[in-house]
């Protein structure tokens, strides 16, 4: 089973074209606000209609411009899970449930999902008087009685505190991973993707700037827009040296690379910051002056913003307490190793 998605739609300030195919996995698009991840969802689930393209689910075409085919949202056996969860005010969890089963709702399969999502005792009880935590299991329960062939989830955890997120994060990956769909998972949020997700896909003003498998992703971004997203704290303008050789721009610093090569095409490097370490011997190579800093606490580590001088911009070193403190001094010099240089030829 696989979606298929090949659609462009103007939105305000920009255009958008999204193409990919999402197997039976949980495929994330992550992007900042406004960059066009809702309406890609309301697109598949036929809330929105693209201006031109193709939407095909397991074979089944659901949207095609030229062959002027567009189903209806209850047509196309999509489940779609919203932030704020859309369950309907008037009706208690039974009924919110079994409005996704149609005219003839099924009374065993009602109480199957009650007792799936832990919902005993909640029965009668209508979203005013649930927790958040409580509603988006409601919500989970009524997409799944539906039997939807594809899952749609938008930012499903946005309005939940950290703890709860914790909790329910884990409880969401065990039904997503037994329902064994193709789940499309939008976000911004790059832990929740990290912890959930099988293959991330970059969004960036309405376009997919990188579509990779997890790991890969996180441990080598390739755009600026994906290193951002992914949580590098320190990006620069590049300029190329040599195959070797790079210049930091914003932090007046000259980069090695011996084990890779510099594309032409570089815009800017990144650095992310617990990647920093104090100078272990004289001539290190990739070494960062520490000559300004300031230093913020957090419960568990320390934060030292610093730079060269005025001219330059400033970097972030994150390190643990139990690692550093204040009282042995700030470092003259901090390096880098090579392998964990981030070149982003894509700004």
């Amino acid at each position: 089973m696989a979606l298929e998605v090949d659609i462009t739609k103007k939105l305000d300030g920009f255009f958008m074209h999204m193409q990919f195919r999402a197997e039976r996995e949980i495929f994330a698009i992550l992007g900042a606000s406004g960059c066009g991840k809702s309406m890609t969802l309301k697109c598949i689930a036929g809330i929105e209609k693209p201006d031109e393209g193709r939407i095909v689910l397991d074979g089944k075409v659901l949207f095609d411009s030229e062959k002027k085919i567009n189903l209806p949202p209850q047509k196309r056996k999509v489940g779609y899970m919203f932030q704020d969860y859309a369950l309907f005010p008037h009706m208690n969890v039974v009924q919110n449930i079994e409005a996704g089963m149609g005219k003839r709702p099924d009374r065993s399969r009602t109480e199957s999902l009650i007792r799936q999502f832990q919902l005993e005792g909640l029965e009668k009880k209508i979203p005013g008087q649930l927790s958040g935590g409580q509603k988006q299991r409601v919500a989970m329960a009524r997409m799944l009685a539906a039997e939807p062939e594809l899952i749609l989830l938008d930012e499903p955890f946005s309005a939940l505190d950290t703890y709860l997120k914790w909790q329910l994060e884990q409880e969401m990956y065990k039904h997503l991973k037994e329902a064994g769909k193709p789940v499309i998972f939008v976000s911004h949020n790059r832990d929740e993707v990290y912890r959930l997700c099988d293959t991330v896909s970059c969004m960036n003003r309405g376009k997919m700037e990188v579509m990779e498998p997890l790991k890969e992703f996180f441990q080598n971004p390739k755009t600026r827009t994906a290193a951002i997203l992914s949580g590098c704290k320190n990006i620069s303008a590049a300029e190329r040296v040599d195959a070797h050789t790079l210049r930091a721009v914003d932090w007046g610093v000259t980069l090695h690379v011996k084990e890779r090569e510099i594309a032409d095409d570089i815009r800017a490097v990144g650095i992310r910051a617990h990647f920093l370490a104090t100078v272990e011997r004289p001539g290190e190579e990739n070494v960062f002056p520490v000559n300004e800093s300031e230093i913020w606490e957090d419960p568990f580590e320390w934060n030292i913003s610093f730079r060269k001088n005025a001219e330059c911009s400033w970097l972030q070193w994150k390190i643990a307490k139990t690692d550093w403190s204040p009282e042995m001094g700030i470092p003259k010099e901090l390096y880098l190793k090579e392998e964990d240089i981030l070149l982003l030829t894509n700004s």
